[in-house]
Order: structure tokens, then sequence, then C-alpha cells
């Protein structure tokens, strides 16, 4: 397979000024003069940086000047004689085991008059709150965590909004040394005891309702279900507008210092969720000290952020991106927060708010581009965007024609860095580089400190334009520190380590290109698989979705005799139907584009698709319900009404 650039100029090459200036540059003269490293080039820094020595996090601390205790040892790991399993090894790996610190402090940094937070709401509710605010903000939540007697290790949990109340409860709760997890309030009763039930919350956060799509949304009637469903609650605080303005009005406190608890590197920061939909979310402990040193190196070398930046994504507390917005703190950043729809009342809303709130750093989905695209939207035309220096996407993949549209009518001067990571992680395993070139279609590098490599089914190595399974060969400090309630870590040994022996096994099917950058082309547990070939599914979405006709498409694989059959499902644009001679259009395009054995044997229309929380569809549920399976969990769907557009469907027997 040919990745999408392949041969094809790049869309974007950063100025020799931009270069020169950014942060990464800075790094490799950093490591020049202070550890004897000479990495002159993006080879020589990722090599040096994989390394088992651990130097590389520990040179991320030392630069970004993190506040803490780092300590002499560098990286504990058993030996081979120890631990002869070599994904136990990577498992059981520890960075910095002597080091002490705060992450909240971390965020927080000095009381000053900087700007930390900003905050715009769909229905046009406004808030700026700078670090002295926040720092009081804080200070005044513990308090209250401190009279309900939440200590280290006990669970708080925020059912809330993308608002500055979730940050500062976060930020109180990682004071303390709690541990902190959230769920957005479009959960129903099901998924959010499904998640908090497992960890047994001391105090929970709620808000009483919610905008979006024009109109607020109640959650009391929910939350008395919730807080009936969870017995170890001490606490339950209802968090309405204007609850800590004022300097925390509610609390009728004065002003107190935030409280910062000295911990361990692998103390638990936060516990996330899987949003899979094929049994009981897995509950992920992630660790204070290994996800801020990734965080660090995602935000300031591969984002380049620096301080006074302003970073926005697009998130709701229930998603991952979520967490690594609030990290973004740490650089000196102030972090812009949008709670609503993000097409409310149109399609230029998000890009309003980059002029606004004179965003630098511009977090989105691959979704959100790809429903720009079709709204025929041109921002660069409408929008000032001086500001913006860089666009991030996630979520699913961001093909080809995602990339044209933005550079095409949003900014032709913008670093457009397609990432992929994932909850697991709570970060990257592959992201973008500010000082090499952008390619249509292609994630730039291996994340810093990611051994990455792609790989067949028994572990051997593919070459470049050959599509196999995505593995990191060596362990990172936001591998998770556990799952929680797994005796022996047997779930967390399974979910990552024995499908692929000896290496951390992320599941995204991909292709390593000749530029060193990285095509995934799906999830490879909804990889298509007729007559023993593997598809990724983003290569038919990318000849499907681009089609005027055509909203959006979702594909599976379905068992038809002693084979297996693509089975594609329409979702139509308004206006249009899916008639037989647009059904033959779409066959020659992919067998064009493709090859024969990539043309589904039905094409069939549905009226929605289902899609996580997180805006991932869900291919996997979609593939069980037309298999004749249960899906299981499917309060970590959006819409879980959609799987019966697909089910018992005529054209299937």
């Amino acid at each position: 397979m040919s990745s999408p650039g392949h041969g094809a100029a790049p869309l974007w090459t950063p100025s020799p000024q931009r270069i020169a200036g950014s942060n990464l540059t800075e790094f490799r003269g950093w490591l020049l003069e202070h550890r004897g490293v000479d990495a002159p080039d993006w080879d020589s820094l990722h090599r040096w940086s994989v390394q088992p020595s651990g130097e590389f996090w520990a040179a991320v601390w030392d630069w970004c000047n993190v506040i803490g205790e780092r300590g002499e040892r560098l990286v504990e790991s058993p030996d081979e004689h120890q631990c002869p399993d070599l994904g136990e090894r990577m498992r059981r790996t520890r960075f910095l085991p002597d080091a002490r610190l705060n992450v909240a402090q971390n965020l927080l940094g000095e009381p000053s008059a900087d700007i930390a937070l900003i905050f715009r709401s769909e229905d046009g509710e406004p808030a700026e709150f700078t670090r002295a605010e926040l720092h009081d903000m804080v200070g005044r939540v513990q308090q209250l965590l401190i009279d309900a007697g939440v200590g280290p290790g006990d669970r708080v949990a925020a059912w809330m909004p993308n608002r500055p109340e979730a940050y500062a409860v976060m930020l109180a709760t990682a004071g303390l040394g709690a541990v902190f997890s959230s769920t957005s309030p479009d959960f129903g009763v099901t998924g959010v005891l499904d998640r908090f039930s497992q960890i047994s919350p001391t105090v929970l956060f709620a808000c009483a309702d919610y905008p979006y799509g024009g109109r607020r949304h109640d959650c009391t009637e929910r939350l008395s279900a919730i807080t009936a469903g969870l017995p170890s609650l001490r606490r339950t605080v209802m968090v309405e507008p204007g609850w800590l303005d004022g300097y925390g009005a509610g609390f009728g406190a004065g002003p107190a210092p935030p409280v910062f608890r000295q911990l361990p590197f692998d103390h638990p920061w936060y516990v996330l969720y899987s949003s899979g939909t094929t049994g009981p979310p897995k509950c992920i402990v992630h660790r204070a000290g290994g996800l801020l040193v990734k965080h660090l190196a995602e935000h300031r070398l591969h984002c380049d952020v620096r301080p006074g930046d302003r970073v926005f994504y697009f998130t709701t507390t229930g998603w991952m991106m979520w967490n690594w917005l609030a990290s973004t703190l740490a650089c000196g950043a102030a972090a812009v927060l949008y709670d609503g729809s993000p097409a409310h009342p149109g399609p230029e809303r998000l890009f309003d708010l980059i002029d606004d709130a004179q965003i630098t750093l511009f977090g989105t989905s691959a979704k959100f581009i790809d429903a720009c695209s079709n709204a025929q939207i041109r921002p660069e035309a409408t929008h000032d965007l001086s500001s913006l220096r860089t666009i991030t996407s996630t979520g699913s993949t961001l093909v080809a024609e995602g990339f044209d549209w933005v550079y095409a009518n949003v900014k032709a001067d913008v670093h457009l860095a397609s990432i992929s990571g994932g909850t697991d992680l709570c970060g990257c395993l592959v992201a973008g580089d500010p000082t090499s070139p952008v390619r249509r279609g292609e994630i730039q590098r291996a994340g810093l400190g990611m051994d990455i490599d792609v790989v067949d089914d028994s572990g051997e190595a593919l070459p470049v334009g050959t599509e196999g399974e995505l593995v990191c060969r060596n362990p990172s400090p936001s591998m998770p520190l556990r799952f929680w309630d797994d005796p022996g870590d047997a779930r967390y040994s399974a979910a990552y380590f024995e499908r692929i022996a000896g290496v951390w096994h992320h599941g995204d099917f991909v292709a390593r290109t000749a530029a060193s950058g990285f095509v995934i082309s799906g999830r490879s547990d909804a990889t298509l698989n007729p007559g023993g070939v593997r598809i990724g599914t983003a290569e038919l979405y990318r000849r499907v979705d681009t089609m005027p006709e055509v909203d959006e498409s979702i594909a599976v694989g379905q068992p038809h005799g002693a084979d297996t059959r693509i089975v594609l499902f329409v979702k139509m644009a308004p206006g249009h139907e899916l008639t037989e001679p647009l059904r033959d259009v779409i066959r020659r395009r992919i067998r064009a584009d493709l090859s024969p054995r990539h043309v589904p044997a039905v094409i069939a229309e549905v009226d929605d698709i289902p899609r996580t929380r997180s805006g991932k569809m869900t291919e996997t549920a979609v593939r069980d319900v037309v298999c004749g399976r249960p899906v299981h969990n499917t309060s970590a769907m959006a819409n879980p009404e959609a799987l019966e557009h697909f089910r018992n469907r005529c054209e299937l027997a």
C-alpha cells in the first residue's frame, strides 16, 4: 500500500525561522549543553529518546523545570532472570522511582495575574480566571474535600460539563493526593454507575443542567438515581453556574492557600474508562508523574506549546482529551474551554471562538473537519485566525481530503498534526512534528520516547508501505499503573501484552510511510478480512464520505458462506437517497481507487450511525448487531438507538 502523501509535495513546510524558534530546537540545544547529547535531526533525537536508560524522561523533567525532587535513579525494571516475559517487564518498569512531586502544583504554577482558564458556553456565558484566582478556587474546594474526610488515595468523582469548576475540582483533588475521575453529563444513569460504582467515590460533584444544541438538559432526576447507586458517597455537591464566582462564593470561608502534598511519581492521579462496547468499561488508573512528563513532551515538543499560548480542545469531561487539555497549564499556557454543541448556532461556532479567545492551538476531531467540509464553509474568508499556529486532530483517522480542506479553507500557514493514541495511555503513540513537513493523509512521527513499530501477527517488523499492527516495543511512563480491581494484573496483561508477545499491542491497523510517518486504516479489531486479505475501513470511508451525496458511512465484515463479505452502510446527505445508480457509482469508485476486493457486497442506507461519546464510530457494535450478537455496555454510546437501524436487515439475510 502506498501512503496518501507518498511522492507528493508537502502541504505545509515550516519556515526556517519557525524551526529555529521552536521548542524542539531549543530542547536539542539544551541536550547538547547539559547532557552532551548531539541530536541534530529528528531521527537521532528519537533513537536517543527510546533508549532503555530513562534519560529522555529525566531530561523532559529537567528541561521543563518540573516542581519536585527528581531523585537519582532514572528507571527501575526487573531483569530477564527475575522476569523472563518481556511484556511483563514492560508492565513492571518504573520511571524516576525516587521522584516526589505534586501534579496540581505543577499545573497551577505561581498565583500570578496570568490567565489560566478561558471559558465560553454555547449559551453565551463567558468567564476568565487568572492563576491567582484559580489558586483561590482550588484552596476553597480543598476545604470542602477535607471537611468530607478526603485524603490520599480516596476517589473524587465529577459528573460535570467542561467548565472551569471541573478543573478546580480536579486540581483540588490532586493537590490532596486523592484520585480524580470524571464523566460528562450526557451519560445516563447506567453509564455513570457502570463507571463510578467500580471505584467507590467519596465525594461526587454534579451539575443541575447543561446546554447543548440550543436548549438546556436537566440532570436532577438522573442525579438522584446516581447518588442512590453510590453508597460510598459521603457528600454530593451540586455545582451551578456562579458556584465559584467571586473567589469561591458558596463556601462561606476566606481564601485558603492550596495544599500540595508531595507524592511518589507513580501515585495515582486519574481513573479513566475504556469506551468500548464489548463489556463493562475498564477502570484505567493513571500515574501522576508519568502523565505529567508524557504530556509535557507532547505539548511542548510535538505541539510547540509555549507560555502564554491559548490551547483549546473540543472535548467533554468523559474523554481523555479533557485530561490532556488540563495538562497544558503546566506549560504556562491558558486552557480554553467550551461547553455545548460545536455546531450551534452554526458550523462556524468554533472558528468564532478562535478569534474571540485568540487560540494558538485548536484541537478537534476528524469528524468535525469532515462536517465542516460537508457544510462547505470557508473560515479563511470569514475569520481572522491570525493567532492560530497549530491544529491537532484525533478521535478517528483524518483522511487525506481532510488535510486538503484545512489548508484550502482554514489556513495555509498552519501546522496540522494528526495525532493518535488512546485512553489506555492518556496520550499519543504517534503525533506531530512542528519542524517537519506535513503530507496529506499522514501522521508525521512516532512519539518521542515511544519505540513504535508496525508488525505482522507474529510480531515481525513489516516494511514501509505494508499494513500491520501498531505496537510499542518499549515501556513508557504513561502506560497505566494498573486496572482497578484487577488481581495479579490479569486483565491489564490480556488487554495489551497477550495478543503479540513482547510488545504493547495497541489495536490499530497501520502502515509506515516513506517519510517516516504513519497512515492508520482503522481499529484492527474492526478490520475487514474478505478472502483472508485485511482491509482497513478508513480506506473505504475516504472514498465514500467525500461524495457529496453521502453524509458518512460505516463498513463491517459479515460472515457469509465460508468467507467474510464487506457490508457498507451509508447515511445520506440531506436531499439525497441511495439509488441503484448511486450504488454503482460507489462500487466503481472503490474498485478504481482501491481494488475489486474492496468493493462492498452489500450497500444499504441507514438513518443514523452509532458513535461513542468521544465521537468514534462503533464499528464493532454494528458488526455484532449484524451478526446477531448482543451488544454490551451501550451506555458508552452517544446514540445507542441508532443500532436498531442495523438489526434484522433483509439485505443481509
